[in-house]
């Protein structure tokens, strides 16, 4: 397995990033692709080649692109059509710049198929999916507000180019799923991961309502949710040993990604994380 992290996460610009990376000895790193500097709307031609020189300068792959657009992800039927042509425009960069995923979180999906929802959100995974394997790129979605046997159910019913991307923190904090059978449920359609920690706090609170306080507040109110903490990388309760011997169970060897979403010193935790995975796997 190899290891790599979100440049976004340093809390610097993408530049930055890319070269801490490089100076913590990683493998890769994921970038947002949605909005800033590194949106498929605003970046050049220019800019993508000094990007990509500064990559192979230090030595990186790009792992994957996050195309989280925030909200509801894809719940909302009347903003899908715009949300598909934007995901649409992140596969094509991804292409670019070597990548075969790009993950995404994609709201909350229904337990129910009869749901109105649940067709809603299949319709555009589909979409994306089917656009995303023409191109070599899975569209990987990001584990969080529903159990590993809903996602799994989901993922059968779109016809190709889904996969996912397995936060083994969103599990363990807010669903309450154990991380390792998470692995084993979706082991066929694993493509990429995140290295995050945490620790659930109410053992009643409802994932769907979590989420989607996400959806309106964005990350900030994401922290400030009090049924959960994200804590550094091994201070936390997902079982790392198990976890990562479920992924080299399953024939895993793609990244784990760094993913720090709060904290006061996000670099010190990722240098800290890098060593922790380091005494892990190699």
């Amino acid at each position: 397995m190899k290891i790599g992290v979100i440049t976004d996460c340093f809390k610097k610009s993408h530049t930055e990033g890319i070269k801490k990376a490089a100076e913590l000895g990683l493998d890769g790193v994921q970038i947002y692709a949605t909005r800033g500097s590194f949106s498929p709307d605003t970046l050049t031609e220019s800019e993508k080649e000094d990007y990509r020189k500064l990559l192979s300068e230090n030595g990186l792959v790009v792992s994957a692109l996050c195309a989280d657009m925030g909200g509801f992800g894809f719940e909302i039927q009347a903003d899908n059509p715009t949300r598909v042509e934007k995901t649409k425009t992140i596969i094509d960069l991804a292409c670019e710049f070597g990548s075969h995923i790009v993950t995404t979180h994609i709201g909350v999906i229904p337990s129910d198929k009869s749901d109105p929802k649940y067709k809603v959100m299949l319709d555009a995974l589909t979409e994306c999916g089917l656009y995303a394997k023409e191109k070599g790129v899975t569209m990987a979605i990001e584990t969080g507000p529903e159990k590993a046997a809903t996602l799994l159910e989901f993922l059968k019913d779109t016809k190709g180019g889904v996969g996912v991307n397995l936060d083994p923190a969103n599990f363990t904090m807010v669903t309450g799923q154990d991380a390792t059978e998470a692995v084993y449920i979706l082991k066929d359609y694993i493509v990429h991961t995140h290295a995050k920690d945490g620790r659930m706090l109410d053992k009643n609170q409802n994932p769907t309502e979590v989420y989607h306080a996400f959806a309106i507040g964005g990350v900030d109110a994401l922290n400030a949710c009090k049924g959960f903490r994200e804590l550094p990388l091994g201070e936390g309760d997902v079982d790392w040993r198990a976890y990562l011997a479920a992924l080299s169970d399953i024939g895993f060897d793609g990244f784990l990604t760094i993913e720090r979403e709060t904290g006061d010193n996000p670099t010190a935790d990722i240098e800290m994380a890098a060593k922790f995975l380091k005494s892990l796997i190699m």
